[in-house]
């Protein structure tokens, strides 16, 4: 088995990714062919502050300085805090899966909204997957990010209730880039 080279960090989004959710599985594949991979649970996934969370990725950044980055969701708008702020260090790869859009009215995540998508994602390579049916953001809110992306059909919210929990496309992508 040829060892994996390059760091991930994997973030989720509200409420976490536990199993069988698509990002607890990619972490365990990865980790079974000995690559490196932070998977870390949020400050209070279930009711997040988004300064406190913005906070905990800064130190990962700092500390385990990953070279891809694959977000889900309330990740991605954390994400984008993070670059608006500009105090993170460029990584090679960003994925953007799922991100919510301003429109979004959950009470609990209202304080992360508004939020503009930068002009720079601290990224070499930015992609983003998306469904034409998520509940939390629309196609044409979706293009108005200006990232390069692959629309999913029928999806939802590409998490374990629309059947995202093995995901070969996702290990397929992390896989190329961890092995380049």
């Amino acid at each position: 088995m040829k060892k994996l080279g390059k760091k991930l960090l994997i973030l989720h989004g509200w409420g976490g990714s536990d199993y069988p959710h698509w990002q607890s599985w990619l972490a365990g594949e990865v980790a079974k062919d000995y690559g490196t991979v932070c998977f870390p649970l949020l400050d209070n996934p279930h009711f997040p502050n988004k300064n406190r969370q913005m906070k905990q990725i800064k130190e990962i950044l700092n500390s385990f300085k990953p070279d891809i980055v694959i977000c889900h969701s309330l990740a991605c708008t954390l994400w984008f805090h993070l670059c608006q702020e500009g105090e993170i260090d460029t990584v090679e790869h960003l994925l953007l899966v799922s991100p919510p859009a301003n429109s979004c009215d959950i009470d609990i995540i209202k304080k992360f909204f508004p939020i503009t998508a930068p002009k720079n994602l601290y990224a070499k390579e930015s992609f983003l997957v998306t469904s034409d049916n998520d509940p939390y953001m629309s196609i044409e809110e979706a293009k108005e990010l200006n990232i390069e992306m692959l629309i999913l059909k029928n999806a939802g919210h590409i998490n374990t209730d629309s059947g995202y929990g093995k995901w070969e496309w996702i290990l397929e992508w992390t896989k190329e880039r961890i092995s380049a």
